[in-house]
């Protein structure tokens, strides 16, 4: 899967119009993530079709600025998970640089080194 790195205006609507995009094309958010940042909104989407979701996100008025791989894991929905994984993936020398739930308990990791990070979790 890969996570969309999007921006869009921080009003009212923008993300009906995302949503609404996302749909009509068919393309299923898996995971999301958002926040405003200096007068925009700022948002991380997992997906399975980056293209069919680039195509329809920017129709939607909103801007792709970045695509990745990531660790999508499923986890167990108790305490002290994360930071095992988390411990994990540290003691490879690889650093999380993003991280949200998806759907169905999985975690999205952002890592700079997807290789070492699963290797560590294998």
């Amino acid at each position: 899967m890969k996570d969309l790195a999007i921006t869009l205006e921080d009003r009212p609507g923008t993300m009906a119009a995302l949503g609404e995009s996302l749909g009509k094309a068919g393309v299923n958010i898996e995971g999301f993530c958002g926040f405003p940042s200096g007068g925009q909104a700022v948002g991380h989407l997992l997906v399975e079709d980056a293209a069919a979701a680039r195509q329809a996100i920017e129709q939607g008025g909103a801007r792709v600025t970045g695509e990745r791989d990531v660790l999508v894991l499923d986890v167990q929905n108790q305490p002290g998970t994360l930071g095992e994984t988390a411990r994990k993936i540290a003691d490879a020398g690889v650093n999380i640089d993003l991280t949200y739930v998806a759907s169905g308990n999985r975690v999205v990791l952002g890592v700079d080194d997807l290789d070492k990070a699963k290797a560590a979790l294998a």
